[in-house]
């Protein structure tokens, strides 16, 4: 298996401040976000958007964010059974404002359309926004990202490997080549 990085770490910092800015731009400030990361880079990726937010706009209603546990809303559960589900913590209500769901890579679409079926349960946001660390392409359902850090076209043989400070000690986003497998992340 051979891996390239595509982002190191100052570019993930780039992309995150450029999502962060991106966030604040269509949503007229600050005021009315929730921001839901998707375990488990999803949740890292949200705080530090969270807290880039805080520190461009320091004077605002603070931002915080949470996590939204997808596991049982997942389409998948037959096929991998033994998942272990995490926690959702969501900071404030959603109804009425507009929440973005935070994910490390964005791939079939199949995981963030579990997460609006979470997020369903959980009440009603005014609108729902989605930001990808990663997009790499190969949807399944008609799901699209709205704040993106780097489009990253990819084979079905390739695999995707975010790693970030909080969960593996560095922040890299790496692509490895894995002919063995049909499907990967």
């Amino acid at each position: 298996m051979t891996a390239r990085t595509v982002l190191n770490g100052a570019d993930i910092t780039r992309a995150l401040t450029r999502i962060a800015h991106e966030i604040l731009e269509s949503n007229r400030g600050p005021e009315s976000l929730v921001i839901l990361g998707i375990p488990t880079r999803g949740v890292a990726l949200a705080q530090r958007i969270a807290e880039t937010i805080g520190r461009i706009e320091p004077h605002a209603v603070p931002v915080f964010a949470g996590s939204l546990d997808v596991t049982m809303y997942r389409d998948d559960l037959a096929r991998h059974p033994v998942r272990t589900p995490a926690r959702t913590a969501v900071p404030a209500r959603i109804d009425g404002r507009t929440v973005v769901l935070v994910d490390d890579v964005l791939f079939s679409g199949r995981t963030i359309r579990a997460a609006l079926d979470a997020l369903s349960d959980i009440g009603r946001p005014r609108a729902v926004r989605l930001a990808a660390l990663v997009d790499r392409g190969h949807r399944e359902l008609p799901i699209r990202a709205d704040f993106v850090g780097k489009n990253l076209p990819s084979s079905l043989s390739e695999r995707i490997n975010v790693r970030l400070v909080e969960t593996d000690g560095e922040d890299l986003v790496a692509i490895e080549s894995n002919d063995d497998e049909e499907l990967t992340r």
